[in-house]
């Protein structure tokens, strides 16, 4: 019983989109970490100097040191994944909530060759199973005479 209610939690669809949206986010992450790492250190390095370990200039304090440039760092990995993530997913969902709230929503595409020819195999099955037997373009013409 418990073991059931578990299997429907997990088996909704919010809950399966949760956790892909996870680990897409965890892997875009690592995206934006590298990118960071590749391509922003290096500028923080040029900017404020600094060595292998600590992008930007260290500051040394009664002998501590203090390594602004891997908060700065941390600052534009944190606004490069909330700005991509808010023009990628954000802002198209806020649109197309606008315009079901409008009632301007997309029309469903036409169905493809392949779903067409599905839909007639299952209705032709139908028409089978009903005991009726449909005509095909393989069948040969009427040729009974007609009554005059």
């Amino acid at each position: 019983m418990v073991l059931r209610g578990f299997k429907d939690f997990i088996m909704r669809g919010n809950v399966v989109d949760l956790a892909v949206g996870i680990v897409i986010g965890a892997a875009f992450t690592g995206l934006v970490t590298q990118f960071t790492n590749s391509f922003l250190d290096p500028l923080i390095k040029l900017a404020g100097g600094g060595d292998k370990d600590h992008p930007g200039a260290v500051y040394t304090v009664h002998g501590v040191d203090i390594a602004y440039g891997d908060f700065i760092n941390a600052i534009l990995t944190f606004v490069l994944t909330a700005a991509a993530l808010y023009f990628l997913v954000v802002f198209p969902m806020n649109k197309l909530a606008e315009r079901r709230r409008r009632g301007q929503e997309p029309p469903p595409k036409a169905p493809s060759e392949e779903v067409r020819l599905l839909t007639d195999i299952r209705d032709l099955l139908a028409v089978r199973e009903a005991g009726a037997r449909p005509a095909t373009p393989l069948d040969p013409p009427d040729t009974a005479p007609a009554d005059s």
